[in-house]
């Protein structure tokens, strides 16, 4: 073999060499990145939930007697002392001493009441002195800077939260006082033995009919309970989460509620976690321990023509709030040991990362330490990616 052959024998094989290793060679993953960012970091504690009225009053047959039609239908508004239905006493007192003893139990029972009722105006009046006297304290420190005005907004929402349970222990006075009022009465009639006489039943409360129970002509007993009463806007919402999430919510932290589709969400704060949970089957067949969250609105409903008691909501409680954080997709982060990592790309090569990330949402990651604003993350990384490997970002 000649010398020129030998060469160009070498130059073949060096040629076939590098061809066989460039089409061995790894090829590179398809990735799909997304930069970290900063901006305000929330974690929530979401669920569904439902809207009540936060007092609701049963109207009762004050006497045993026939009852008239009722007129009124579930929407309806009544004022105060409007006559809602009429009765006729089935006997007088002089035949029918059994009802008369049990009307005189029922004054007893509805005085009791009204005591107690009074008294709950007495506490809840003094509860909104001291809320006032806080939130005035409160005021003129954060006007001098000795407090935030995170605090200024607590002691605010402690008095219009102390105002609306004020207001709501007033109504349930009037409620009792009118039930006394239509109980000493029906005994009065009973006792006057004026047979047939038709007993108008008023409404206790300004408010709207949300259930009319006894609609039909007929003959009631006792309590017999015949309207259902409400203010239609004096809504709070109920939502059931699970009792390892409620022990991370506090009274007063913001909420936002969801009522559907075509509607803005609407501001909340938290003003109640119920002391006991419940046992609750979820939609898997787990039994979950639940407790009920119930959350304020925090601007008035009356531009809201289409929501009621008992419509189905979604709530999602701020337990915290970070602004101007440094924020990751959650679907970029992995366990690492006992850590968590990332994969950077560099150089169109991905980089694993170690981070610190102390708090997550179902969206999103807070980094503490690790990434730099800008940088890109590898999204929903395969198990085939590792340190080093080629990857090919996907447009």
């Amino acid at each position: 073999m000649t010398r020129r052959n030998r060469i160009l024998l070498a130059i073949g094989v060096v040629a076939l060499v590098a061809v066989t290793a460039w089409a061995l060679r790894p090829r590179a993953i398809d990735v799909e990145t997304a930069p970290a960012t900063r901006g305000t970091f929330e974690q929530t504690v979401s669920d569904d939930g439902k809207t009540r009225v936060r007092e609701r009053y049963v109207v009762s047959a004050p006497l045993a007697g026939r009852l008239e039609r009722i007129t009124l239908r579930a929407g309806d508004a009544v004022d105060k002392g409007q006559v809602l239905a009429l009765l006729t006493p089935t006997a007088p007192a002089f035949l029918d001493a059994r009802t008369s003893r049990e009307l005189q139990g029922r004054i007893g029972a509805v005085q009791a009441l009204l005591a107690r009722a009074r008294a709950e105006t007495l506490k809840y009046a003094a509860q909104r002195d001291q809320a006032q006297a806080d939130l005035e304290r409160q005021a003129r420190l954060a006007k001098e800077g000795f407090v935030s005005e995170t605090a200024r907004e607590q002691a605010s929402l402690a008095l219009r939260t102390a105002e609306r349970t004020l207001d709501a222990a007033r109504y349930a006075e009037d409620a009792a006082r009118h039930e006394l009022a239509q109980a000493r009465a029906a005994l009065a009639l009973y006792q006057s033995g004026e047979a047939g006489a038709k007993w108008e039943v008023t409404s206790p409360v300004k408010g709207a009919v949300l259930k009319v129970v006894q609609e039909s002509e007929g003959a009631v007993a006792l309590g017999a309970p015949l309207v259902e009463l409400a203010d239609p806007k004096g809504l709070e919402a109920v939502v059931d989460v699970l009792s390892q999430e409620a022990v991370g919510i506090r009274p007063g932290m913001p909420a936002r509620i969801e009522l559907g589709q075509g509607v803005a969400p609407l501001a909340a704060r938290v003003r109640l976690i119920e002391p006991a949970a419940f046992t609750k089957i979820s939609a898997l067949g787990v039994e979950e321990q639940r407790v009920n969250v119930v959350l304020d609105f925090v601007e008035p409903l009356d531009k809201l023509q289409t929501i009621g008691d008992a419509f189905r909501v979604e709530a999602h409680v701020v337990v915290f709030r970070q602004e101007n954080a440094l924020k990751a997709p959650v679907g970029a982060i992995f366990r690492d040991g006992d850590g968590w990592a990332v994969f950077t790309v560099e150089d169109k090569r991905a980089r694993k990362r170690a981070l610190k990330v102390p708090r997550r949402n179902g969206v999103e990651a807070l980094i503490d330490e690790g990434l730099r604003p800008g940088e890109r993350v590898v999204v929903y990384p395969s198990d085939a990616l590792k340190d080093g490997a080629r990857v090919s970002v996907r447009r």
